[in-house]
């Protein structure tokens, strides 16, 4: 019991007792007390799913029933039946001389870090996207870094789902990586949008089993790359499985293990065009921010979906009426002989190269691409400049094509940001095969631009204050991807801050109902954006603006719940004529 001197009187006795409950306000708490079977309870006012007055609920057999979403609390704890609803807090309560006493500040049992993270937990298990809100907000306002609920959401998506990475968690790590780009408020935003989707994944679907690690773990770490590129290459995902789990075992570091699995995704082409080398990608970056000591949580999850991946070189646009397979085959053929021809040289991009792969014949494209091998350039580099090429065709896309041929350009992009990203992180010389292959598929995109969108003509003069308004103007009405890009662009003529329109983009993102690929395309574009030259970087943040204004308005259901969330932590009402629900 708490101390004496930390009650406060609150009603007679004889008065609750003819009414049966009674509405006091505490130390600024708003409090119900009901008399019900001979005892005296006190409770929250605010129902904790969200926040009617429970005041206003039914007490039957001690268990109070809240009137607007019918959850029920057992009276005397607080403690729910339904788990979507949260426990509601109750007070002490004594009766001293004819009046009711409450102690409107007792003791927590627990932290709110702690049950917030508790409550995370229940939201993902039970795809609850409120109690997610609620979790990530209650957390980050607890002063809890955000890696913590971005380290559960991963480590839950790994778990919990048996066909391994996917898009819930691309999705989570690619709004991790972003969110230095953005708002405060818009971090807790990103963090709820990658955890929904994280448990939109796992809703329903099997836990995923270990394999155990194989006893040889002294194995030569190229042994263990080629044993994990045969069960790849084989379809067997448990072979795969446990020959990656010797190798994390045995204390490989982050760029091997990279590199490993790297080697199996660029094995063949364009492997389900493109989302599983993106998978890869995400998954190390997860481990950049979790750790890279979680590699058996996490690296695992990427097997399953190596294996049974479709690849390129058996659909007829890679065959007919180029074999553009068989061509890439002649040049990895003779891989290693064009790298030692290039070893020791020094290679600058040539001033033509981007027209070149963004021409229309893909012979030219893969000699100059072999050339630049042989003159020197690194997987990094020859990367890099295809990623570029990929992002000008995003920008450049053409909206009378079909709005589905979007995700084409895209998945074009995101996988050439991949190819980049993993070669910067291991140099593995598989990597080359990536870049060559997003080449391609920048090719194969090329009627996508046909004809291109124009860049907008740079406006020196422009106002980036109305620019801001024009571009959030766009998002709100369908058919304004033109007006966004050249909003985008007005803006940094102008001298606008290329950091402020990366947060204008983020926010306007985390405010809609949006698909895995608008969450990709903003995250490679400023991935992409963020070490290049001016001009390179306004051609992808175009693109990005462009991307998102096609995608955009939507129904916004998933800013309404997180709304609600906001409100409640905030200790505002959601209901009531007045409330905006």
């Amino acid at each position: 019991m708490a101390s004496e001197d930390r009650f406060r009187p609150a009603v007679d006795l004889a008065d609750l007792r003819e009414s049966g409950r009674e509405l006091v306000a505490l130390d600024g708490r708003s409090i119900a007390l009901f008399d019900h079977e001979g005892s005296v309870r006190a409770v929250d006012n605010a129902c904790p799913h969200m926040g009617f007055p429970l005041v206003r609920g039914s007490v039957d057999e001690g268990v109070l029933t809240c009137h607007w979403h019918h959850a029920r609390f057992e009276l005397s704890c607080g403690d729910t039946f339904d788990p979507w609803a949260d426990d509601v807090r109750t007070y002490p309560v004594e009766v001293r001389d004819g009046t009711v006493y409450v102690d409107p500040n007792p003791d927590s049992d627990e932290p709110p870090a702690v049950r917030w993270s508790n409550r995370l937990e229940d939201g993902l298990e039970q795809n609850l996207r409120l109690v997610v809100a609620k979790s990530v907000i209650g957390l980050l306002d607890a002063g809890v870094e955000p890696t913590e609920p971005l380290s559960t959401g991963v480590r839950f998506g790994c778990r919990y789902r048996r066909d391994g990475w996917g898009s819930g968690l691309t999705i989570l790590t690619a709004m991790a990586n972003v969110l230095p780009d953005l708002d405060p408020d818009d971090r807790k935003r990103a963090l709820y949008q990658g955890l929904v989707h994280v448990a939109g994944d796992a809703s329903g679907e099997p836990p995923q089993f270990e394999q155990d690690a194989l006893g040889a773990t002294d194995t030569d770490f190229d042994r263990l790359r080629s044993w994990f590129r045969e069960n790849v290459e084989v379809r067997d995902p448990d072979g795969a499985e446990r020959v990656l789990r010797t190798a994390i075992a045995a204390g490989h570091d982050d760029a091997e293990l990279a590199g490993m699995v790297a080697a199996a995704a660029t094995d063949h082409r364009y492997l389900d065009t493109g989302h599983v080398l993106d998978f890869v990608n995400k998954a190390c970056e997860a481990l950049d921010h979790v750790g890279w000591d979680r590699a058996d949580e996490v690296l695992p999850s990427l097997v399953r979906g190596l294996a049974r991946a479709d690849r390129a070189e058996e659909s007829a646009e890679w065959r007919r009426p180029i074999d553009l397979a068989d061509t890439l085959d002649d040049v990895f053929a003779d891989l290693d002989d064009h790298v030692a021809a290039g070893a020791g040289e020094t290679w600058s991009s040539p001033d033509d190269l981007l027209d070149t792969l963004l021409g229309d014949d893909p012979h030219v494209i893969v000699d100059a691409l072999t050339e630049a091998i042989r003159s020197g350039a690194t997987p990094a580099q020859l990367a890099d400049v295809v990623a570029f090429a990929a992002g000008t065709r995003v920008a450049r896309f053409s909206t009378t094509n079909e709005f589905s041929d979007w995700n084409t350009v895209h998945h074009t992009f995101t996988y050439a940001n991949a190819v980049h990203r993993l070669a910067e992180r291991t140099g593995a010389r598989e990597l080359y095969r990536g870049a060559f292959d997003a080449a391609v598929n920048v090719y194969l995109d090329r009627f996508l631009n046909t004809p291109p969108a124009p860049l907008p003509d740079p406006d020196p003069d422009a106002d980036p204050s109305e620019a801001l308004e024009t571009l959030s103007a766009a998002f709100d009405a369908e058919g304004r991807v033109n007006d966004a890009g050249r909003a985008a662009a007005g803006f940094l003529d102008g001298g606008g801050d290329p950091a402020r329109l990366r947060r204008e983009l983020g926010g306007a993102l985390l405010r809609e109902d949006a698909g895995f690929h608008t969450y990709q395309a903003l995250e490679a574009g400023f991935e992409q954006a963020a070490t290049r030259p001016p001009e390179e970087a306004r051609t992808l943040l175009v693109g990005v603006a462009r991307y998102l204004a096609a995608h955009s308005p939507t129904r916004r259901e998933r800013e309404q719940t997180f709304g609600i969330a906001a409100r409640l932590q905030r200790g505002e009402s959601v209901y009531g004529e007045d409330a905006d629900i």
